[in-house]
């Protein structure tokens, strides 16, 4: 959870969900309807999970096409009672609108080949297939786009290029203007229906009307992109096909039934394609006890009922399940199912606490499927332990002042959890600072690493099972060691990072001076950086509401919360402002916690004789008392010692590094923490409250 701290309301039963359960008793008698999955047990309480939804600042993660697969029987429903059953296998989905229609042909090589030259441009095809007098052709289009002139913008990329593929077709325009040629009590008449006008040579397609009432199919024709367009396209029809009844759709809520094509460029295979049209329209696929795949949120499985609507023009999808089995998966995301049971109670109990407190908080749903809210990642985060845990703790909820709390929550707190004013710029109460003892527990079992300076002055990580100690050491009494194996890593912090170089490498006889050993970077304690002041300067760009300077050459924490955190960051003397004090965390280059020091590489203090600091750079080296007199230090790094031994390199080149403890806000439970205390025999119970001031646990 690296959770949005809003306050939120209490979640309230949908009108969607009552609707469906009333539907479901009123026509189960006839057959036409099941109880929806998420309906039984749990006591009917369900939550909803938005995966794909534009919904403006508050949440945007977007998708033209989605994708969904059951390994058993499923159907899509609608508000009106409506129903179709699908086979097992996958069903795609889009939403209606402007596309370019890029040629329509009998051959599948050429079509596919079309697609695949398009599939690498921002013009993404989409490929549908139809029988027309027992013979298939092929439709190829791209889009969705949000206006009409940006798709006729797009016509001219495409014709570019397709334009091999193209036979002399031009590509064109379409939209989301359609005539009905008639309803329908079933999908064999809409079909016969449609083949009649497809053998006239009229565009036309079955149509689930969501809603509909009795007549649940409709038969639409064309895809207009204009009124005069329409127009034309009804005077068409009427001279082709005379005695059939159109009349316009006028923002009808449907799913048109098309079959796709392109669920592979190579080989034929298709599915069945709903494209759904109407602002206000809305479906729900009823999936079964084997689950729903959503391929294209990483091929993941999910529990309950997928709800696809479209939100500000662009497809939604929302996961509806019981809250119980949404938290097998919620718990089995953000902690280890290794964890001590004792663990694993309180992680269920506090993200049970922050769903049901968050009310209708993304409009449509009442979270997300990402750390925005909690981590959710259906079927396949779930494990026999977590379940157990969860189903131990069924109902349990943190309160406090009567009222379901907010139970944020984050990894690890670095020893001492966090004030509100050092988050959210709030008071005290059922969170406030109180100290982390068990966060330790993060970095047991890791790897230490030795800190060392190279010849060349490049200082940087090497991990203990790549090293040899050798015997001898320096004058200051500092130990040295070599490799153990040719073109050693040394890494510019204590951690494998596969997407960062290397700093240097290191090979057998070569001899570095170890300047510290420390723990492998982990939620607990860790380094980052080095950051050059041309980096620092970006990343603090629009996050700070002080002016940047050009060039940083002093960057120090100036100002301090109750538990340590950064309050004020000050570069150049300049207090570099932002509206949260945790916003640091993303203007300082990504970090993990605000709990930091600054260490500047090519700066050091030094405490005189009168008791007064000076500061000193490394870029002309520094002056040097011995038994032979005064001399200046030189080469690419000078070690400086502090007064109890601690070794630093002080480059010649000024860069930051960054040493905290932590991993997230810190606010609240400390997840790490909480696995520290179960180790020692606290009981879940006792664990919430220590992390929840005032607050007492209760079975709703």
């Amino acid at each position: 959870m690296e959770r949005s701290l809003n306050v939120g309301k209490a979640i309230r039963t949908k009108k969607w969900s009552r609707r469906l359960k009333v539907l479901a008793a009123a026509l189960l008698t006839v057959g036409c309807l099941q109880v929806p999955a998420y309906a039984a047990g749990n006591d009917g309480q369900t939550i909803r999970v938005a995966m794909f939804a534009n919904l403006g600042s508050t949440y945007k993660s977007t998708t033209p096409l989605i994708t969904l697969e059951s390994t058993g029987q499923w159907s899509i429903q609608s508000e009106s009672g409506a129903n179709v059953s699908l086979p097992a296998g996958q069903v795609r989905f889009s939403a209606d609108g402007f596309r370019v229609k890029v040629l329509e042909t009998a051959d599948f090589k050429a079509a596919s080949a079309a697609a695949k030259l398009l599939q690498a441009t921002a013009d993404k095809p989409l490929l549908f297939t139809a029988s027309v007098n027992g013979n298939a052709i092929y439709q190829l289009y791209t889009g969705n786009y949000a206006t009409e002139a940006l798709a006729g913008q797009a016509v001219t990329r495409v014709q570019k290029v397709a334009a091999g593929q193209l036979a002399g077709q031009k590509p064109a325009v379409t939209g989301s203007k359609r005539l009905s040629a008639g309803t329908y009590g079933s999908i064999q008449e809409a079909e016969a229906a449609q083949a009649s006008l497809l053998a006239t040579g009229v565009s036309a397609y079955p149509v689930l009307q969501l809603n509909g009432g009795s007549q649940a199919y409709a038969v639409w024709l064309g895809e207009a992109s204009t009124d005069a367009e329409l127009s034309t396209l009804k005077k068409s029809v009427e001279a082709k096909a005379p005695g059939v009844s159109l009349t316009p759709v006028n923002n009808s809520a449907g799913l048109i039934i098309r079959q796709d094509a392109g669920l592979s460029t190579d080989a034929l295979k298709t599915a069945p394609h709903y494209t759904i049209a109407g602002t206000e329209a809305k479906a729900l696929v009823q999936g079964n006890s084997n689950g729903i795949k959503v391929v294209e949120r990483s091929q993941r499985t999910y529990r309950g009922d997928m709800e696809i609507s479209i939100v500000s023009g662009d497809l939604a999808l929302v996961n509806v399940v019981p809250l119980e089995q949404y938290l097998y998966s919620v718990v089995g995301a953000e902690v280890y199912s290794s964890w001590p049971a004792e663990a694993l109670k309180v992680q269920a109990v506090a993200a049970r606490s922050y769903a049901l407190q968050q009310g209708d908080r993304f409009k449509i749903a009442n979270v997300v499927d990402t750390t925005l809210s909690q981590a959710y990642n259906g079927i396949g985060s779930e494990n026999d332990k977590v379940t157990s845990a969860v189903d131990a703790t069924a109902g349990e909820v943190v309160k406090s002042g009567g009222k379901i709390i907010e139970a944020v929550f984050s990894s690890n707190a670095g020893g001492q959890t966090a004030h509100p004013s050092e988050v959210w710029n709030g008071g005290a109460g059922v969170f406030t600072n109180v100290i982390s003892t068990g966060d330790t527990s993060a970095q047991a079992g890791l790897h230490t690493w030795y800190h060392v300076l190279l010849s060349s002055g490049v200082s940087g990580y090497i991990r203990e099972d790549n090293i040899k100690e050798l015997t001898t050491k320096t004058n200051a009494g500092l130990a040295k060691v070599t490799v153990t194996a040719q073109n050693t890593n040394v890494r510019p912090i204590p951690l494998i990072q596969s997407n960062v170089e290397p700093v240097a490498k290191m090979n057998p006889g070569t001899e570095a001076v170890v300047l510290a050993k420390v723990a492998q970077s982990n939620d607990y304690a860790w380094v980052r950086g080095p950051f050059t002041s041309a980096q620092l300067v970006k990343s603090l760009q629009g996050k700070t509401t002080a002016t940047v300077p050009a060039s940083i050459s002093t960057l120090e924490v100036t100002k301090r919360g109750p538990s340590g955190r950064a309050l004020e960051v000050t570069a150049n003397g300049q207090a570099m402002t932002v509206k949260y004090a945790d916003t640091y965390r993303s203007a300082l280059g990504g970090l993990p916690s605000t709990l930091f020091d600054i260490a500047g590489t090519g700066s050091y203090t030094v405490l005189g004789a009168d008791g007064k600091t000076a500061s000193k750079t490394g870029s002309n080296g520094a002056s040097v008392l011995s038994s032979s007199g005064t001399g200046t230090s030189s080469g690419s790094a000078l070690v400086v010692m502090s007064g109890d031994g601690q070794a630093r390199a002080v480059t010649q080149g000024q860069t930051y590094m960054f040493i905290g403890q932590g991993n997230g806000h810190g606010l609240g439970l400390s997840q790490w923490g909480a696995k520290g205390m179960a180790d020692e025999g606290y009981d879940y119970q006792a664990i919430l409250k220590h992390y929840y001031q005032n607050a007492t646990i209760v079975k709703e």
